[in-house]
């Protein structure tokens, strides 16, 4: 069974950077189509970014384009998500999700069977 752990949430200001790290274990996830979705107060859960297997494609939400970046190393299990330019609407609960699947282009669309715990992270303006 895939179990999957966030961390590096925290609190930051506004303009500042976070790195979300998922590490997975039970199983190798490279043949797993990553995800991360976050959920704010009072929101429902949204998509934020996802990976493709082999890292080689990847799809963003739009508020999120040029500021966050989603990547992936097989080999240490896990996967990361920076995010750079930071602002309150960021803040929520970050989820990882995965998905057995060698699917070229995961998007919102896609459907994720493991879910993480989830980290916060809060931006103060």
């Amino acid at each position: 069974q895939l179990q999957l752990v966030e961390s590096g949430g925290g609190q930051v200001q506004a303009g500042g950077s976070l790195r979300l790290s998922c590490a997975a274990s039970g199983r190798t996830i490279n043949s797993y189509a990553m995800g991360w979705f976050r959920q704010a107060p009072g929101k429902e859960r949204e998509f934020v970014a996802a990976i493709s297997w082999s890292g080689g494609n990847t799809d963003y939400t739009d508020s999120v384009k040029g500021r966050f970046d989603i990547s992936r190393d097989n080999h240490k299990n896990t996967v990361y998500l920076q995010m750079n330019r930071l602002t309150a609407e960021d803040t929520a609960v970050y989820y990882c999700a995965a998905v057995l699947s060698f699917v070229r282009n995961p998007s919102a669309r896609t459907k994720f069977d493991y879910w993480g715990q989830g980290t916060q992270v809060t931006v103060s303006s």
